[in-house]
């Protein structure tokens, strides 16, 4: 890294880590910022992070003043208006606006700012809304309003075209915009009066959260100036074009001039600039494009009088009292001076300066990635990606990936891994649909055949149809580093680069092509044996090993046949509550009776394995399939509500049908098991795990634990195979051999194999202690060597054949499995 970085300062050492600044980045970061130890934060454009200096002047000044409800004249009142004043003093001076021009209004955010633009703003039959693609969903929001009120929608993309002075060989560069089909609703018109004015909005960001383009400021005054030239349509003596400014993402590195760039509407949040306080944002506003914001709904501090028994209203003069609803978020204002002081130290030109440095390096060493075939990496996107440093493109790099083969990873699989390696970043469409459609190439049929497939915001359909539905994002604050950047590039060469090793011959091989268990060689299989049997009768919570135990049709007997709920209906698991594996439970099946115990309650729980018909039943759906649950009595939820410590309620699956997980699109869901009966469990009726395959992936923990650490001797992490809460656990096979098998007898049993199973951050937890492991161990080492199509497969689930019913609804024998059983696999 040491040579690498001596030419990252050769060509961007006067830019990055402010050297003119009272402290430089190593020291701001070692000082400032501990918490991120171990850890590369790339989601700033997401949520910048706050200082430890910035946290504990908030917590002095709050401390050691009173700030009471501004809406009074006490001591405690007047010191909160102050505060208030001098906030939007510094809000205005931060845009460089004038108070004679401008006025700033508090929010509860950007979002907030621009939905009440689109409810105070003079809409009429005639008005226009324009916006360009790329635009944030809250600024799309807009077109409602003006939808509803009868005025017209229209996106467009911004283009800047360069033109050659033949004359003089220089080049000059023009805007030109390319519209879209325009939208209009029959409904709701408004009658127009034809002497007024008539008001228009063209709403653009200053820079782009998908992609980090910045938009050309001076299309304020081409907008402003000149709009039907620029923009086309029929001229309208009184046309009053208005411009709106989303400076969410780009107030953070390059605020706004608005000396220079006279917008009506600027909105932002501070947490983007300075971490905290969330919740809190603020709306710029020209004077007089405030006066023309007409306000419906009036509240505390809005009105100087008001008479409750009739018609009768006067509102304050002040257009911040006018527009800012109620009382103000006063202590979250008072702590945004302590944000500022931090970026007037550094300056925002060199804040600018030192996240573009980062972000061109980044960009460019992407760029040069190439797996061992010569196919590209990384796909950019952006309007000219290039590796010329540029202030026109902000600190963001959106990106997917592919694989030699040109498929591509899914940034589903990106995110996870990255999580595994301490990398936080962001995926998805980050709520700009014109954006990720333009630059994925998805057309609008592509949008809706991809939401008809089942694609919402934020689920793990990455990949459909062969093409991205989002991309992966990472983005560079004030306080990022070059170390930072040199982890993320690391992950994707060692994660995602495929790398060509060759033979004594001198023929390549990829490793790519190695197979999945490491060995690529079918070994015979001899004297493997059951070694133990566990049943998990309630999903997430500890089962019990037995000696033998019986099967069903939906697998091992009661196996996962209850679990727990939250309030909304939110089945609950150990990712979210780990209190759940300290729940004990055990199944006498003579007495009949399911046994629970936790070291919260005092008292033994004890459940009927009777199905009672005075229970609730009800219809439940889990993870999109629906069954028929029985739920029971408050005791026994108040029994769970105290064990886990929080409020829960106890279900049992009673429905007896088989589960569906196809979706509408024909595109396998969760489970992977689709026409047997399954309880609870999330992918197949059972999970086997083998003891040679634990045996060596301990040995790479080992290994791994030395690489990491070196300069001391440490206990390495092993875990046991009942790590990963398998019902079958088998011995005397070589390791992974499992993931080649497609069938297996043990005694009269018959298993259909349905593949690896995919693991998550859940085997990170003990199961002993209920503890996450801070060494994302071992599914960080799983996924070094355990990978497939975004998968980290460890175990291979079964279903249990005998279980199936014939034609008449009727099952076998009752079949018993038992532990040194011997195990026949079949690999046909």
């Amino acid at each position: 890294m040491a040579t690498r970085k001596e030419e990252f300062l050769k060509q961007f050492g006067e830019d990055y880590g402010y050297p003119n600044a009272p402290k430089n980045i190593d020291e701001i970061r070692a000082t400032e910022f501990k918490r991120l130890e171990g850890m590369a934060y790339l989601d700033h454009a997401g949520a910048t992070l706050y200082s430890e200096t910035q946290m504990e002047n908030v917590a002095k000044d709050l401390m050691s003043n009173v700030y009471g409800n501004p809406h009074s004249q006490s001591d405690s009142s007047m010191a909160t208006s102050d505060i208030v004043s001098a906030a939007r003093q510094q809000v205005l001076n931060y845009f460089n606006a004038s108070p004679k021009s401008y006025r700033c209004i508090f929010t509860s955010g950007a979002t907030a700012a621009i939905k009440l633009i689109g409810e105070c703003f003079p809409w009429s039959k005639e008005s226009s809304y324009m916006y360009t693609m790329e635009n944030h969903n809250s600024v799309l929001g807009i077109r409602e309003y003006a939808l509803k009120n009868g005025a017209a929608a229209l996106a467009v993309d911004i283009e800047e075209v360069e033109h050659c002075n033949v004359q003089d060989g220089t080049h000059e560069s023009s805007i030109q915009i390319l519209k879209h089909s325009l939208q209009r609703r029959a409904e709701n018109i408004l009658p127009q009066d034809p002497q007024g004015t008539v008001y228009n909005m063209f709403a653009f960001p200053s820079e782009c959260n998908f992609s980090g383009e910045k938009f050309d400021l001076n299309l304020v005054r081409l907008i402003k100036e000149d709009a039907r030239k620029i923009l086309g349509g029929p001229s309208q003596k009184r046309d009053c074009w208005m411009v709106l400014i989303d400076a969410a993402k780009g107030c953070a590195t390059e605020p706004l001039d608005l000396a220079r760039y006279p917008a009506d509407f600027v909105v932002f949040s501070f947490y983007k600039i300075f971490g905290y306080p969330t919740g809190l944002g603020a709306l710029v506003v020209r004077n007089e494009a405030a006066s023309f914001l007409t306000k419906t709904y009036f509240s505390g501090g809005t009105v100087s009088a008001s008479i409750a028994d009739i018609d009768f209203i006067r509102r304050r003069e002040s257009i911040e009292q006018v527009l800012e609803d109620g009382t103000l978020s006063f202590l979250g204002i008072a702590s945004i001076r302590h944000g500022f002081k931090i970026i007037d130290t550094l300056s925002i030109s060199a804040i600018a300066r030192h996240t573009t440095s980062l972000a061109t390096y980044t960009r460019n060493m992407m760029i040069d990635l190439k797996h061992a075939n010569g196919m590209n990496v990384c796909t950019i996107y952006g309007r000219n990606i290039s590796k010329v440093s540029s202030l026109k493109t902000g600190p963001i790099i959106t990106f997917n990936l592919k694989r030699a083969d040109g498929s591509w990873f899914g940034y589903r699989e990106v995110e996870k891994l990255a999580s595994l390696s301490g990398i936080h970043l962001r995926t998805g469409c980050f709520c700009n649909p014109g954006a990720c459609a333009k630059y994925l190439g998805l057309s609008q049929s592509d949008l809706i055949s991809n939401l008809e497939a089942g694609h919402v915001c934020w689920d793990d359909n990455d990949i459909l149809h062969g093409k991205p539905t989002g991309a992966v994002r990472i983005s560079f604050g004030y306080m990022s580093t070059y170390e930072d950047a040199e982890i993320f590039l690391k992950f994707l060469e060692s994660s995602f680069v495929s790398k060509s090793i060759s033979f004594d011959n001198g023929n390549p091989f990829r490793l790519e092509m190695l197979h999945l268990s490491g060995t690529g060689i079918r070994h015979a299989i001899v004297a493997v044996q059951l070694k133990s049997i566990t049943v998990y009768p309630v999903k997430s919570c500890a089962g019990f090993t037995v000696h033998r135990w019986p099967l069903s049709n939906a697998g091992l007997q009661y196996d996962r046949e209850w679990l727990l709920k939250g309030p909304s209906g939110e089945i609950l698991t150990q990712k979210k509550v780990p209190e759940m594996c300290s729940i004990r439970t055990f199944i006498d099946l003579q007495c009949g009776k399911l046994y629970l115990e936790s070291p919260i309650c005092k008292e033994k729980l004890q459940i009927s394995l009777l199905k009672n018909s005075s229970c609730i039943n009800e219809n439940m759906d889990v993870y999109g399939q629906r069954y028929d649950v029985q739920s029971y009595d408050d005791e026994v939820n108040m029994w769970f509500t105290r064990a886990i410590g929080r409020p829960c309620t106890f279900v049992r699956s009673s429905s007896s049908k088989s589960r569906s997980c196809t979706n509408k699109a024909g595109r396998e869901d969760s489970c992977r098991d689709t026409w047997s009966k399954l309880n609870f469990a999330n992918e197949a009726q059972l999970l086997l795990v083998s003891e040679e395959s634990t045996v060596d992936l301990n040995d790479r923990l080992k290994s791994t634990d030395y690489e990491k650490d070196r300069s001391r001797a440490r206990q390495p992490l092993l875990v046991d195979a009942m790590r990963f809460r398998p019902n079958l656990v088998i011995s005397g096979s070589k390791p992974y051999a499992e993931d080649t098998w497609r069938s297996l007898q043990i005694g009269k049993a018959h298993f259909t194999a349905l593949g690896g199973c995919n693991r998550c951050q859940m085997i990170n937890l003990d199961q002993q202690s209920g503890q996450v492991q801070k060494s994302k161990e071992p599914l960080a080492t799983l996924a070094s060597y355990r990978r497939q199509q975004g998968k980290i497969l460890f175990g291979i689930l079964l279903r249990y054949d005998n279980g199936i019913r014939n034609a008449d609804n009727e099952i076998g024998e009752e079949i018993w499995l038992q532990v040194g059983q011997k195990v026949y696999p079949s690999t046909n």
